[in-house]
């Protein structure tokens, strides 16, 4: 389906995150997407890295209890969190903190191939990557970075219109 252009690369995006609000972050990935070499991007993986207000405060002091940290990634600007099912998600990973001061971190879901056909990860033909994060409102100043593993690849023709087709379809 795809010939690998590049080795394996990490494109990184940090967000602070203001308790109650949605914080909206893009990785600008355009200068790897060409449609007229039929380039996209393949992601192989995508990390989250929780932390404090400051890189070496104490993220379970931060994070207090009975607060949640949910973040997202998507090929798509959905403007806010999706549910799982939406075709533009690419990972979503969330931080949670119980009552009894207990955490527990997951990653929902890594690099997907909802069908695409792919081996191992994601490909996408857009020019941005969205990040959309929320955390509950007693929390204020954590950071999440968003680490992605990718490559460029070059996609057969019939392949890359079927992968900017269905993207397109998923935007409507």
């Amino acid at each position: 389906m795809a010939t690998k252009k590049t080795a394996i690369f990490t494109l990184t995006e940090r967000m602070t995150l203001t308790g109650g609000n949605v914080t909206l972050a893009t990785i600008d990935i355009g200068s790897y997407v060409d449609v007229g070499d039929r380039q996209g991007l393949q992601i192989h993986s995508v990390d989250y890295i929780f932390q404090g207000a400051a890189p070496g405060d104490e993220l379970i002091g931060d994070l207090g209890a009975g607060n949640e940290i949910l973040v997202q990634t998507t090929d798509l600007n959905r403007g806010g969190l999706v549910f799982a099912n939406d075709r533009a998600l690419i990972s979503s990973a969330s931080l949670f903190a119980d009552a009894q001061g207990g955490r527990d971190s997951t990653s929902d879901l890594f690099p997907d191939n909802f069908g695409k056909g792919s081996d191992d990860g994601r490909y996408v033909v857009n020019d941005q990557l969205y990040v959309t994060a929320k955390a509950t409102t007693q929390i204020s100043d954590l950071n999440v970075t968003v680490r992605v593993n990718a490559s460029i690849v070059t996609l057969g023709a019939k392949d890359f219109m079927a992968i900017a087709i269905q993207s397109t379809a998923a935007d409507n």
